[in-house]
């Protein structure tokens, strides 16, 4: 084996005896180690540096940072804060300006920038694998959302600067191509997490209560055809961890460790990640419909309906009487 004190790319390598001695052993070990340089330090865990590459600089104009790219033949099994080279985009959780703010970055193209733990699309991303594992999908593969923009205005509101009032949700998630365009055309990979549009609901109970009089159509919300006009926002769970915890009463910690158990150590950054805040969790997000004018919403004076539903494919598509989902659903639209 290369002798390490005369290998110029400081291979390491050891000629045991036939009864080798873990004391022989370590003292080889540190002897060769004091040969190779930089000298190892043993007085406590190794600082963070700073990245000596130009990946690091801003434009002067708009102070956002240039992409660095993961290679995605190389597997990381997780990440720690003081790493090198580790320097997640900051997010000031609650600021009303969203440049401020910091976009939520997850996706797998910045490894070393990303700044929540988790993945997009919830459980769902477990078919990106597939896609990917199948050769169907180019991991390398960025969707161009520049075009895309919600066809209706949400907010701002006064509760987006208070973290206490916004905790599962990136209340800048449906306007990511217009908040974070100078992110987007320096190349990072950043996803909405809410997509806002428009929508036709038709329903056979909504027709029948058209016929029957018990509904009259404006032609805005509701046409005589029975079909109504909705605002839809699909939205996708984002977690800022420390006001989930306050919610169920525990620390920032616990909450951590207990989410990392129990899901059998799917998420190790929980644990060795404390510097990111934010958790796109592998749960199903919601859809809202809203029939009426979204602007309306937060005026005090005009009442508002709500049902919260929980889908339900036995009673809502097929119409089993095992349940009683449908019908309370459709009560509540009419």
């Amino acid at each position: 084996l290369p002798n390490a004190a005369t290998s110029n790319n400081h291979d390491i390598g050891f000629q045991l005896s036939k009864s080798p001695s873990l004391n022989s052993y370590f003292a080889k070990l540190s002897s060769i180690l004091s040969t190779m340089s930089p000298p190892v330090s043993t007085a406590g865990p190794i600082a963070k540096k700073p990245r000596t590459t130009g990946t690091t600089k801003k434009n002067e104009n708009d102070e956002i940072p240039v992409p660095e790219i993961t290679q995605l033949d190389y597997v990381s099994l997780t990440s720690h804060a003081d790493a090198f080279g580790v320097d997640p985009i900051p997010i000031s959780w609650g600021h009303p300006d969203p440049l401020v703010r910091g976009p939520v970055i997850c996706t797998v193209r910045h490894s070393s920038q990303r700044n929540a733990i988790g993945a997009h699309s919830g459980s769902y991303c477990i078919y990106t694998g597939l896609a990917v594992a199948a050769g169907k999908l180019n991991p390398d593969y960025v969707p161009n959302l520049k075009l895309t923009s919600p066809v209706f205005n949400i907010g701002p509101h006064k509760s987006w600067t208070d973290p206490k009032k916004i905790a599962s949700i990136d209340p800048f998630g449906h306007i990511v191509t217009e908040a974070y365009a100078g992110y987007l055309d320096k190349g990072f990979d950043i996803r909405p997490t809410i997509a806002v549009t428009k929508a036709h609901i038709d329903l056979p109970e909504t027709r029948e209560a058209v016929k029957s009089g018990r509904l009259v159509p404006d032609g805005k919300i509701l046409l005589p055809t029975g079909q109504s006009i909705v605002s839809k926002a699909a939205v996708e769970p984002v977690w800022y961890l420390p006001e989930i915890a306050r919610r169920f009463g525990c620390t920032e910690t616990v909450l951590r460790q207990s989410i990392f158990r129990m899901t059998n150590g799917m998420y190790p950054e929980l644990i060795t990640r404390p510097d990111i805040k934010i958790f796109l969790p592998p749960i199903g997000g919601l859809t809202i419909y809203i029939w009426g004018d979204p602007d309306t919403i937060p005026d005090d004076d005009i009442e508002l309906t709500c049902r919260v539903h929980d889908e339900c494919n036995g009673s809502d598509v097929f119409g089993s009487d095992i349940c009683t989902c449908r019908p309370y659903l459709t009560h509540a639209i009419e």
